[in-house]
């Protein structure tokens, strides 16, 4: 392995070497504190390792692996996400006598996961990537089985419904290398190039491959589990599972389309637009329903991947950009709702009912302010990441004349903002006890959550830079 080599693998080194030597270090002391700072300054290496300039890929640094632009990129993204759950996960445990400390090796585990989904470039790496990051979900989910039950169960959903969806794919690799004769994206490129005709294994291959990714993304109807593993699991897990969880499989699904060329076969993108179509109404038509915070918020990430998919779908230029800006605005804003959900609540209680929010402004006014401004840019208010993620989503799938799919998300985004201002209106409710009325001053977590707050209103007001990043590392 030459240098250079050496330095684009970094990334993914710096996550396998740093869970190899937590484990070692709660072999021979458990120390919360201490794997706590470990874990932080793992995925700040990594973070750093993974904004390597352009101009050193993309680079075929094995033959599963393409260190790229676009895998740097979602690199970074992924190791800032999970920098940003280890934080909150923190606060949030300290208070739980149980031995916490394998749940950071879990983190850095999951996060390896996605970032091998990120830079895959064969079905091998895809399918390793992927259980590694599933395998660490679902103990994450169920950690806190000896605290509450719905952990448990939300464990063993998740465990039950990924299995299955990770049987639907390999069924479906099976069926396209029993055909083509290759595992790699490329070499898969190539055979369909060149095939005369589409026989009906690689249709249906690709179909089943399909609907594993369905299972990951939570699109309908393979959105079953989102609901329950997002109200069972600790807060922080499910910022975990709503963000590094799906921006690896969206980031390897952007690049095995692309490179086999997917947009030639109009049944696949019949499958695709079913999807989105169902999961914006039906992500949104259920959240309606609820009055659990937690669920509300799985049903509304379902209608976004849903939004997602409409920019994946339309193909042209603007598509990994749109996409890819979507999914960097989704990220920052279910990070801050989820961050508030995990910053009220504790391993032993949590804040996930619509009625712990209500009067919120007056008993923590910055954690209330800061929740409306996740909430205005899920529902896609102007003046945030998510109306500009929109917005992009819209012109994209406009230039593809996408006007079925651009007509439900519109439709869609209206029925979402109902659920959204109940909660906002619940916070803002007059307090029924005056001596509620006090302002306590923010902690550490509270501080990250403005910092977080500042971005996303910063990307919906000059979003250009961003842009700028993603077109030169992603869609150039």
């Amino acid at each position: 392995m030459s240098s250079e080599d050496f330095r684009s693998l970094l990334p993914l080194l710096i996550l396998a070497a740093a869970s190899i030597l937590l484990l070692v270090v709660i072999a021979v002391r458990r120390d919360h504190r201490l794997v706590y700072y470990l874990t932080v300054a793992a995925l700040a290496a990594a973070l750093a390792a993974s904004l390597i300039p352009v101009e050193y890929s993309p680079r075929t640094a094995s033959p599963l692996l393409v260190i790229d632009g676009f895998s740097l990129f979602y690199s970074a993204l992924l190791n800032a996400a999970g920098l940003i759950v280890v934080v909150l996960s923190y606060t949030y445990l300290r208070p739980l006598r149980e031995q916490m400390e394998e749940y950071y090796v879990l983190i850095l585990l999951a996060v390896l996961g996605s970032v091998i989904l990120a830079a895959s470039r064969h079905f091998a790496s895809f399918f390793l990537g992927l259980e590694l990051l599933s395998v660490s979900l679902y103990t994450l989910v169920g950690y806190m089985v000896r605290s509450r039950d719905r952990s448990m169960e939300a464990g063993l959903k998740y465990l039950i419904l990924a299995a299955a969806a990770a049987a639907f794919l390999l069924f479906g690799m099976a069926l396209v290398f029993y055909e083509a004769g290759q595992l790699g994206f490329s070499g898969i490129g190539k055979y369909l190039a060149e095939a005369e005709a589409l026989s009906l294994l690689i249709i249906t291959g690709f179909g089943l491959i399909i609907i594993g990714i369905g299972f990951k993304l939570a699109l309908a109807p393979f959105h079953m589990w989102a609901a329950d593993v997002y109200e069972g699991a600790p807060a922080p897990v499910s910022a975990l599972v709503a963000t590094v969880s799906k921006g690896g499989v969206v980031a390897v699904l952007l690049r095995f389309y692309s490179e086999v060329d997917g947009y030639q076969f109009p049944v696949l993108a019949l499958l695709f637009s079913i999807f989105a179509a169902a999961s914006m109404l039906g992500g949104n038509l259920l959240a309606l329903l609820q009055d659990n915070v937690k669920r509300i918020l799985g049903y509304s990430s379902i209608a976004h991947l849903g939004y997602l998919i409409v920019a994946f779908l339309s193909g042209g230029a603007m598509a990994a950009g749109a996409a890819t800006f979507y999914l960097v605005a989704y990220f920052i804003t279910i990070l801050v709702a989820f961050g508030v959900v995990a910053h009220l609540s504790s391993g032993e209680q949590e804040a996930e009912k619509l009625e712990d929010y209500r009067s919120l402004f007056w008993r923590r006014p910055g954690t209330a302010v800061v929740f409306t401004a996740a909430l205005l840019s899920l529902a896609g208010i102007p003046l945030t990441a998510g109306f500009i993620g929109k917005f992009y989503i819209a012109a994209a799938g406009a230039q593809e004349g996408l006007w079925v799919l651009l007509f439900i998300l519109a439709a869609s985004s209206v029925i979402g903002l109902y659920y959204y201002l109940r909660i906002i209106m619940a916070m803002f409710a007059s307090a029924k006890d005056p001596a509620q009325r006090i302002a306590p001053l923010f902690s550490g977590v509270g501080l990250l959550l403005v910092i977080l707050t500042v971005a996303l209103v910063w990307l919906g007001v000059f979003p250009q830079a961003m842009l700028d990043m993603i077109n030169e590392w992603v869609a150039g």
